[in-house]
C-alpha cells in the first residue's frame, strides 16, 4: 500500500465518520432532552448507533435528581437511563447495566435488541392495522316466562 492509497482510505473514513455524526446531530433536534443533555445523546448513540431515530418514539425526563430518562421505543417497549455518580445506568427489562463497564454496555445493547425484536405491547395499536373499534353486538331476544308457584 502506498502513501497515497493510505491517505485516500483515511480521508474516506473521516468523511464517513463526519457524515454519521451530522446525521445523529440532525436526529437529536427532534428530541428536546437530547439538546438539553448532550451526555444523554452520547449514551443513546453508543447503545443504538447513529440511526437511533429509527428506533425511538419518545424520550421522557422522569426525575431531576438523579437525572432519569424513559426511552420509549417504536414498538411501545421502554427502558430507563439514569445518570449515576460515575456513569450512566441502564435499566432494561428489570435488570441494571452499569454502562461504565464495556461488557455491561454490550449486554445492555443485546437486551435492547431483544426488546426491539418483540412486537408491540398487548393492547397497543400497530401502525397500519385496521381493527374494528365497535364491539360486535348480538341480537337480544326478549322472552316472556310465566312462573307459577
Amino acid at each position: 500500500m502506498t502513501k497515497a492509497e493510505l491517505r485516500e482510505k483515511i480521508r474516506a473514513l473521516a468523511l464517513q465518520v463526519v457524515g454519521e455524526k451530522s446525521k445523529s446531530e440532525d436526529a437529536a433536534l427532534a428530541y428536546d432532552e437530547l439538546t438539553k443533555f448532550p451526555e444523554l445523546k452520547d449514551v443513546i448513540v453508543s447503545l443504538l448507533t447513529h440511526e437511533f431515530d429509527s428506533f425511538l418514539e419518545d424520550i421522557m425526563w422522569i426525575s431531576p435528581r438523579p437525572s432519569a430518562f424513559r426511552i420509549v421505543l417504536l414498538n411501545g417497549q421502554s427502558f430507563i437511563l439514569t445518570y449515576g455518580k460515575r456513569s450512566w445506568v441502564a435499566q432494561i427489562e428489570g435488570k441494571k447495566y452499569y454502562l461504565l463497564n464495556l461488557d455491561e454496555e454490550e449486554y445492555a445493547c443485546q437486551a435492547i435488541a431483544r426488546i426491539l425484536q418483540h412486537g408491540p405491547e398487548s393492547g397497543a395499536e400497530v401502525e397500519g392495522s385496521e381493527t374494528d373499534s365497535a364491539p360486535e353486538v348480538k341480537d337480544e331476544v326478549d322472552v316472556d316466562v310465566d312462573v307459577e308457584a
